[in-house]
Order: structure tokens, then C-alpha cells, then sequence
């Protein structure tokens, strides 16, 4: 579809209330999996859009798909319990391998050649995030107990755009592989963030008729989550934004493999996704 030129103003038109309204503000995008690899360079454009309109884009990222196609090569098999990677000392030498040897720098050597600013880190640099065993029997599976804001603040103070795998540093001294989706959240609460948005491979949180809930309140997420309505992968995604609003005012579930969804949810009035209030 071509715009004709009275519609390309409109469209600027409407963005401009949320460009003022966001400016200067800190966007905390989790980026990952299938979605960052169906529309990257469209995601990660928009991201250098955000930076250059005055707002201060954060991306967290995982990378499961890559990490499993890398174990199968090392034959290593994946094992999952509550959608969560069971994490033996190979396998996290393995997540170690991906998430910093390859998903952050691709994500960064995009970001520059689409004319921004990034530096790529884990939450050992820093270090940025501290994390502790999540359950017996996980491995090294870690929950999030602190986030250190100053490296991230002192990214964004120099205009780059922060590019951060979800790899925490133990108390013990190791390195513990956590969520992506819970990674945001924390980081989103310790910067105060404006917002939250996660990019995922499936339209938003889905209703009993299929079709995509644009607004959820935190008591309708909260309901859903506890009488089954939302299974599987959908869960920690909720869980991440109703933890993201002790303190950020909207958190947003998108569909990542749709072009430019960002912007999509960002500046328009409509959106694209599910949002979730306080």
C-alpha cells in the first residue's frame, strides 16, 4: 500500500503527542528469539528512530532458539521445566557463547550500520544485574535479586543505545542464565521506566474468542494467569509486565514479526498489541 502524501502527514501528525509526551524518557525493548530474526532490521531501526527522536531506548534480548541449535551441535540436549532451560555448568557455557558471543554483537553491528549508537553487555559487566539460584534441580537458572543502574545509566548519558543479554552474576562468582522477559522487567523498575515493551512471535495476550486483548488491566492479568486462560510461553510475558508495574506506568506485549511494530505500538493511537495498566 503507497501513502499519498496527505496521509504521510497525518502519520506524523499522530506521532508527534507521544514523541513530546515520551521524550527524554526510557523505553525498556525486550528483543528476541523469532521475532527479532522475522522483522530485525525493522525492529532495530525503529529502536535508532526512538533514540534520534529524543527518547532513551534500553534492549534486552535472549536468544533460546540459537542456544538450542548450538547444544544440538555440541550434542547437547535441551531440557525445559515451566518453559524455563535447565542450565548444567556445558549448557551455560553454551548460553555464555551465544548470548555474548553472537546474538550481542550481531544485534550491536546492526544497530551501527542502521546509523545508531550501541554498546552490547551481560549482566556480568558491571556488574549490571546480580542473581541468585532460582530453584534446586534448574542448574544455573537465576532469578534477578539487584540491578545496578549506573553502566546502563552511563550508556544512555552518552547517547548509545545499551544492548543487554540476560545473564546474571551470582554471588558465588558464576554466571546464572535468566529470562529475558523477567531481565526487562527488572531493569524497566530500576531505571523507571516509561515503559515496557515486550516483542514476542504471537499477536498479544489472546481472549476466549482468538481474538488479541488490546488493554488489560493488572487485576484482568492477574485472572487470566490464575484460571489458566493464559498457558505457556504467554505467562512469564505477563508476569514480567504485572512486576513492571510496581513502578513503569504501561507495559505492552507485541507481536515482534510485524514491520516496525514499535512504532506501531508507540505512535498511534490504536496500537498493535495488548497493553497492560495499573
Amino acid at each position: 500500500m503507497t501513502l499519498t502524501v496527505e496521509e504521510r502527514a497525518k502519520v506524523l501528525v499522530e506521532a508527534l503527542p507521544y514523541i513530546k509526551r515520551f521524550h527524554g524518557q526510557i523505553v525498556v525493548v525486550k528483543v528476541g528469539g523469532n521475532a527479532i530474526e522475522q522483522a530485525r532490521d525493522e525492529t532495530l531501526l525503529d529502536v535508532v528512530l526512538l533514540r534520534y527522536v529524543g527518547m532513551q531506548p534500553v534492549l534486552v534480548h535472549g536468544g533460546g532458539p540459537e542456544i538450542t541449535a548450538m547444544s544440538e551441535r555440541l550434542g547437547l540436549k535441551s531440557e525445559f521445566k515451566n518453559g524455563l532451560r535447565i542450565t548444567d555448568d556445558k549448557t551455560m557455557e553454551v548460553v555464555k557463547m551465544v548470548l555474548t558471543g553472537k546474538v550481542n554483537p550481531d544485534i550491536v553491528g546492526a544497530i551501527i550500520r542502521l546509523g545508531g549508537q550501541a554498546v552490547g553487555m551481560s549482566g556480568e559487566d558491571g556488574p549490571s544485574i546480580i542473581a541468585e539460584p532460582l530453584e534446586e534441580g534448574m542448574g544455573f537458572v537465576g532469578r534477578v535479586t539487584q540491578i545496578n543502574r549506573e553502566p546502563i545509566t552511563a550508556l544512555l548519558g552518552r547517547g548509545y543505545i545499551p544492548v543487554i543479554a540476560s545473564i546474571g552474576l551470582g554471588y558465588d562468582g558464576h554466571a546464572y542464565n535468566i529470562n529475558a522477559d523477567t531481565v526487562a522487567a527488572e531493569i524497566a523498575v530500576a531505571l523507571g521506566a516509561a515503559k515496557l515493551i515486550l516483542l514476542t512471535d504471537v499477536p498479544g495476550v489472546l481472549g476466549v474468542d482468538g481474538n488479541v486483548v488490546a488493554v488489560l488491566s493488572r487485576e484482568d492479568a492477574r485472572q487470566r494467569i490464575d484460571a489458566g486462560e493464559v498457558t505457556g510461553g504467554m505467562i512469564p510475558k505477563l508476569e514480567a509486565c504485572l512486576r513492571s508495574l510496581d513502578t513503569v506506568p504501561f507495559a505492552h506485549i507485541v507481536d515482534g514479526r510485524t514491520p516496525h511494530a514499535l512504532l506501531l505500538e508507540l505512535f498511534t493511537e490504536s496500537g498493535i498489541g495488548t497493553m497492560v495498566t495499573p
